[in-house]
Parts: structure tokens; C-alpha cells; sequence
């Protein structure tokens, strides 16, 4: 008899990660006002874009924008489970754009390119990966796209 544990299944050691592999993440994520609304609190960021129905519906996009490094983050944690979910650590965020904006309601997917995958210069038991990641709103828009490097072990 074997068991399987569900901590197997999360993440991926570098020898299953191919360049040009490009993993679909699921489930997505709608945001709700509660979501900006704490994240907002917790990083103390208090931009009348994120918090202020009422000024925002005479801004250009006529009601409150969803915190950016909400979405960043929300992005992150859809592709871990897929990619960095056995990292070792991750090295580096670059590259982050915010293609569109996200409003409240907007739910949130995201897709993973690999683009790099090399071995530690230094440890032999581990390796880096590089990916890009899309997030996608319900209308299959990009709304970020960034770049991001994590170590994992060997398999």
C-alpha cells in the first residue's frame, strides 16, 4: 500500500520544471471590497483610490482600484501551489507591471511561463527556477505580469 500526502503533491523539485512549460493555475480568486479593504489596513496604505467610493466616482475609472500589491500578492500565492510551493527560498520579484486595472468583483487567475531553470552554482542538491506570471481577470485580460526567481531542491 502506498500513501500519498497532499505536502507531495505541492511545488515542484528542479528536475520537473522544463523551459517553456507554462502552468495554468487554479483556482482563481474574486476579490471582494473586504479583501482590498484589509489588505489595505494591514500595509497601512490609506490612498483614497483604495478606500473612497465616493471620490472615486468622479476619478477616470468611476469607482475604487483594487491595491496593486493586493493583486501582486493574490498572484504569488495562486502560483505557489504549481512552482515555488518546495522552495528553498525565494531570490527575487522583478519586472512587475500592472497591465489593467482590478475593481472589486474582477476575479483573478494567473498562468506561469518558465523561463530559466539552471542548477546552484554553489549547492548541487538544489537549483534556480525563473518564471513569468500573468494574472488574468474573468475577461481573459492581463491585468500584471511580472517576473520572480526561487531556489528548490533536487528531487
Amino acid at each position: 500500500m502506498t500513501i500519498h500526502n497532499a505536502r507531495d503533491r505541492y511545488g515542484r523539485y528542479l528536475e520537473e520544471f522544463q523551459v517553456g512549460d507554462i502552468y495554468k493555475h487554479w483556482p482563481g480568486k474574486t476579490i471582494t471590497e473586504s479583501d482590498n479593504f484589509l489588505f489595505c489596513a494591514i500595509t497601512m496604505n490609506t490612498s483614497p483610490l483604495h478606500l473612497d467610493a465616493h471620490l472615486m466616482e468622479s476619478h477616470q475609472h468611476g469607482q475604487i482600484l483594487v491595491a496593486g500589491t493586493y493583486v501582486l500578492s493574490l498572484v504569488v500565492g495562486i502560483s505557489i501551489p504549481d512552482t515555488s510551493g518546495k522552495a528553498i527560498a525565494n531570490l527575487e520579484y522583478e519586472s512587475i507591471k500592472h497591465d489593467a486595472p482590478v475593481f472589486i468583483g474582477d476575479t483573478v487567475y494567473a498562468e506561469s511561463e518558465v523561463l530559466e531553470v539552471r542548477e546552484s552554482r554553489r549547492r548541487p542538491d538544489r537549483g534556480v527556477v525563473y518564471i513569468e506570471t500573468r494574472a488574468l481577470n474573468q475577461r481573459d485580460e492581463t491585468v500584471l505580469t511580472m517576473r520572480r526567481r526561487f531556489l528548490v531542491p533536487k528531487g
